[in-house]
Formats: structure tokens, sequence, C-alpha cells
């Protein structure tokens, strides 16, 4: 029998979450002194979601493994975050951003929990404009937005710099004001090593002390996941080498459900690889997908040219230059979701119209933005508009106020000057839909434990909109899983102190020591990155922008033989009581290679195309996604059994009274 009840409220989708706010439990301010709350990750998720349980009384424990919670990935990210706020009296609106999410999704997600994001989006920039957060003010002072979260109207609240680390220093900000009334306990540098189970609910976890090595126990009355997504499994992704997915992966082998993770999304704008010594892609925000028109040479023999170094982009004509994405999506142009962008990319680097020396890149031109621009400025200022030099300096002014500091990146890594000629970009693993099943309160299928951000599953689908996952975090952590968790607290508040000192701690602890042990003792020949790249390469090859049976087939046997060899054949220098990286790594990685092979049972599985998850055979004749909404209209929530090999497969069907379901037309 499935565990896996959604608690979707009744009524009209636009009265749900008010409903449901005005129906669930609470807890009495004095009554949230006597309750412990553990929160892992301190991303904005975890971060405003520590913050604000703590402003409403919770006692609060927070772990990270960075040095300092503003360390979080989420601190990279840089575009910016969508609002329905109709700033721009564009025609925005609540029901809009809805439907672009779940038409963006590739309807593969679930239509309340969509509505309330959008619902609470308007919410979540009060809340950090009140907190100081810079954005982008217009010359009236007002907050300037842009679009790629949706396209049509513009949404997209950004700030100088880079939006996410604005966004966490404001949640931050609120974190350190707790911490600092003894609200939070912070606990830099720790890893949350297993989730601990009495009486079959979540009542702590068992933590490492990264710098001591100490084992460590910590009981709380209901812990929630924070940690964010696995993009990590294909070793080089846009995240930071710390993202992992152990928080998750651990809560799943404890009998939390993991949903559709096979749903990983491919990010199109990335400065293309440079070759095997990198640990890490670095994104370049999408926001430059306004201003920037992506093209690649008409002719193949400009292209192999180019390639070569014997021709420069700057000397194709307009004529002899492909701007494929305005030509097959002429409605939607060089905003097209990011699903849909990636293909059509690697469609004309594998045709042969790459233009970087591997073949894998095409051009995002900034030349006609900037005379647009320019000549704009020119008329303003009662300046020549043909006059070239004029039009130019104006333009890159304008193009520096908006993009600066990423040209700036761009040129410090490729060492070619964006202003002057085209930057090269190319697709790279990005942000992961799938992730822990939770309910409508963000309640996994253990009772006490909670998904939270990217961790969880719910809100975007197959694919996820630009701009939506800080939108998510914050959602989350500010306005969404304050309300809920109090549900089930409120029968928590006769509990009293959760002991650490009952067999089913003794028991986690024994098991994690023995674990870490075995690592120490393994006395093998490989390092830990030998293992990590090759399962990468396995997931990129055969799991990546496209699947096929047949490589899913070899994918599933390869990573299981490369686990067995990793377990027999890894070595892990150093002690146990110590600070000790390649023990760390070590542990994600083991993990990584139970999670990649579920992954690839779970793309094997859907034998159709949606969003992020495109099969091979499962395409119409134009090369887009072929979705079978009769058969796989549904989240696959996968229970595990020992082995990846041996997870069970629980459905949850996905209706959609709100909105018809459409093959998706960006043309």
């Amino acid at each position: 029998m499935s565990k896996m009840i959604s608690k979707l409220p009744k009524g009209p989708i636009s009265e749900k979450w008010t409903s449901h706010k005005g129906k669930i439990n609470l807890v009495s301010p004095s009554n949230k002194r006597l309750i412990d709350v553990i929160v892992v990750g301190t991303g904005l998720a975890g971060a405003s979601a520590s913050a604000t349980l703590a402003e409403l009384g919770y006692n609060v424990k927070t772990f990270c493994f960075q040095d300092s919670p503003r360390r979080a990935h989420s601190i990279a990210a840089q575009g910016g975050i969508n609002a329905a706020k109709n700033y721009q009296g564009d025609g925005d609106s609540t029901y809009r951003l809805f439907y672009d999410t779940i038409k963006g999704g590739d309807y593969r997600s679930r239509e309340a929990n969509v509505y309330r994001l959008a619902e609470v989006s308007t919410n979540i920039i009060d809340q950090c404009v009140a907190q100081g957060v810079p954005f982008a003010r217009d010359y009236g002072g007002l907050l300037d937005n842009r679009s790629f979260g949706g396209v049509l109207v513009s949404r997209t609240f950004y700030a100088k710099g880079q939006t996410g680390q604005q966004l966490l220093l404001g949640a931050y900000s609120a974190m350190n004001r707790q911490i600092g009334k003894g609200r939070i306990e912070m606990y830099n540098r720790h890893e949350m090593m297993d989730l601990v189970l009495v009486d079959g609910k979540a009542r702590g976890i068992i933590a490492r002390n990264l710098v001591t090595g100490e084992i460590q126990r910590h009981s709380a009355h209901a812990v929630v996941i924070a940690s964010g997504g696995y993009g990590n499994v294909f070793f080089l992704s846009t995240n930071a080498m710390g993202s992992n997915v152990s928080a998750s992966w651990r809560i799943h082998k404890k009998g939390a459900f993991f949903a559709n993770p096979c749903f990983t999304q491919i990010h199109p704008t990335c400065i293309p690889v440079s070759g095997d010594h990198q640990s890490k892609l670095t994104l370049m925000s999408e926001s430059l997908r306004n201003d920037g028109r992506i093209w690649v040479p008409k002719n193949k023999q400009d292209a192999k040219a180019i390639r070569e170094g014997k021709l420069k982009p700057t000397e194709i004509p307009e004529k002899e230059r492909d701007y494929y994405l305005e030509r097959r999506y002429p409605a939607f142009g060089n905003l097209v979701p990011r699903d849909v962008a990636s293909r059509a990319a690697k469609e004309r680097c594998d045709a042969g119209f790459g233009v970087n020396k591997t073949g894998e890149a095409v051009y995002l031109d900034f030349s006609a933005a900037i005379e647009r621009y320019g000549k704009e400025e020119a008329h303003v200022k009662g300046l020549d508009e043909n006059d070239i030099s004029v039009v130019k300096k104006l333009g890159d002014e304008i193009i520096k106020n908006k993009y600066g500091n990423l040209f700036q990146m761009y040129e410090k890594i490729v060492d070619e000057d964006p202003y002057n000629t085209p930057m090269m970009i190319y697709p790279a693993v990005h942000y992961t839909m799938g992730g822990v099943w939770v309910d409508y309160n963000l309640m996994t299928t253990i009772p006490g434990c909670y998904a939270i951000g990217e961790a969880n599953f719910s809100d975007h689908g197959a694919n996820r909109l630009g701009a939506s996952a800080l939108m998510q975090g914050l959602a989350d952590g500010y306005f969404v899983l304050p309300y809920t968790i109090g549900d089930y607290l409120s029968n928590e508040i006769r509990t009293g102190p959760i002991s650490n000192d009952s067999p089913e701690f003794k028991d986690a602890e024994k098991k994690v020591i023995d674990s870490l042990a075995n690592f120490i003792s393994n006395k093998g020949k490989n390092s830990v990155d030998f293992y990590h790249k090759k399962l990468g390469k396995i997931m990129w090859d055969k799991c990546g922008m496209s699947r096929n049976a047949n490589g899913l087939k070899q994918a599933i046997k390869e990573i299981k033989g490369l686990r067995e060899d990793f377990h027999k054949n890894v070595i892990v220098p150093g002690g146990l009581d110590e600070f000790n990286e390649e023990l760390v790594k070590a542990t994600r990685v083991a993990d990584f290679l139970e999670l990649g092979e579920l992954f690839a049972k779970d793309a094997l599985e859907r034998t159709e195309s949606c969003g992020g998850h495109f099969r091979e055979e499962y395409q119409t004749s134009e090369g887009e996604a072929l979705r079978d909404d009769k058969n796989f209209k549904y989240v696959s929530s996968w229970e595990h059994k020992g082995e990846p090999s041996k997870a069970v497969l629980h459905k949850e069907k996905l209706d959609y009274e709100e909105i018809e379901v459409k093959t998706r037309s960006y043309k």
C-alpha cells in the first residue's frame, strides 16, 4: 500500500491555499518554545525557513557543511526571481505565472502546488525589499524587472551582481538576528549522516563535525531537509563541487519516496567545457537571452573555419548567420524555455555547426542590442544616430549597466571581449526537478520529515522556468512551511524534549561510524574523483540531453558495476577523527552511485519525452518532445528496497482541472 497521500485541499484552485491555512492546526506562541526543529541546509530555502521558524518561537538547529551559511550554493544564482507583480502592466497575473509554470514544466507538475507558488510569489518581493535586498530600479525609483521567467511578460526581478547572493544575504541577516537571540543554534561545517526514526517518526539526525570528525546525535520534533539538488551526479555541472544529494538520499533510504529522478534541467547559457581538468562549469545568467541573439553559421564550411581559427564570427555577414531559435520558434525566439533552447543548440552542434574548438558551442551575440540601445540613447541626447562610434559607445554603456559583471566574468575566463565579439555558450547540467516526494504540506512519506526548495520534487514538473528556483526556495521557507509544519507539530506539544540517548539514536550512530570506518580501512587503488568522473561520463553520455532505451540499459549495468568496484577499490587517505575532505567526498559519491542507477531506471521506465526528459524514440517529426499523456501523466515515486534495482514504483496521478493539457508550442 502506498504511503502517498497528497493532502490537496478541496475547492477552487484560487481558494485552496487560503482555505487550507484557515483549517490547519496551529501551535500557540507559548507552546512553540517547547518544540525543537532541525533544518539541514542554509540556501534560500533552508535559511528562510530557519529564520522564519525561529521568529515564530520554535527552537531551531540549523546545519550546513560550509564554513558559513552564506556560502550555500544559492549565492551563485545570477539571473533573478519571478513574481507576478505586473509592475509593467503587460498582463501578468497569478494565473498567468501559474499557467506558464505548468506549461513550461510540460504538464508534469501538481496544479495546487504551482498555483500556491504563483500566489505567494508577490509576498516574496515585499519581504525581500523590507529586508533591504537591493533590487534593480528604473529611472523613477520603482523596481525594475525583465523577462525569462515566462517569456511573454516581464516578471523577473533582479539585483546587481548576483540576485541569489543578495537574496541569500537577506535571509542570512534574518537568520543571524535569530542566532544572536539564541533561537537558532548554528552548526557550521557539519554534515548530516543519517536520519533517526523513533516509532516511525523523524526525531533527529546523526551529524559529523567536518573539522574534528566527531559524530554527534541531535534530536528534534521535526526535521526539515533543505539541501538542494543532485546535479553533481553528472560530475560536471553548474553547481558548486560541494553540492550533493546525501541528505535527500539518506532520508530516502529511511522511507522517504524519491520522485522523478530523471527530470534534470540542462541550462542553455553556460561557458563551454574547456578541457578534462575542470571540476565545475560556469553558468552565465539566462538574463543575457533578453538582449543576446543566438546563432551559428549557415554554412558548415564557415563553422569549420571558425573552429580552426581561420575565421572570426564578426567576419560572417548577417545573411550567412542562422538565428535558429528565432527561425524555429518565431513567437518566443531566444526566450524559449530551457529544455527547448538546450536541445536546439545540441541539434545544431551535432549537425556540424558548432563554433568552438570542440564543436560544442553556439554564439550569443549582443551587437544588435548594442546598436539598438545606442541609437535610442543618441536620439535622447540629440546626438547623431548614424555615427557608428557614438552609437557603439552609448550602447556599450547601457549593456554594461545591465550585464557588466557577467561580461567581465566571461572575459576573465575565455579571454575574449563580449562587447566586440559574440559570447560562446553551450548547455550544461543545472537544476534537478526531481527530488524527495512531498505532500501539499511539504512533508515526505516519513511523518515529521519535510523537504523544501530544490530538495523536493513538486513545483516545476519536467522543466523549470528561469528564475523560478529562487522563487520556490523562498516561497517554501518564508510562506509555506512555517504554516504547514504547525499542523504536524500541534500534536507534539505534550511530547516534551526528545532524548538522543534512545536505542534508535545509538543504533544509527553505530551504523554511521561503521560505514565511515569501512572507507578508511579500504585499501584500494583509485581516488574518489576517479569514480565520480567515470559516473559523470556515463550519466552525461547516456542520461544527458537525450536518452534512449539501449543507452539507459547500458547505464544501469555500468553504474552497478562501477558501484561495486568503488566499494572494493576506492582509497580514502587520512583518519576518522580529523578533517578529511576525501572521506566526505567518498560518502557523497557512494550516494551518487546509487542515485545514478535509480535515475537511469526512472528514465527507462518513462517511455515518453517531456521537458528535460528527452527520449530519442519519442519525438515529433520536427524533433520536439512527444508526451504520452494517457500513460504517463503521473509522478514517478520510488520506494527504497535495499538496492536501486529493487526500488518499487508508486504513481501519483496528476489531475488537471484548471488547465487544458496541450502539446507545447512556442512557434
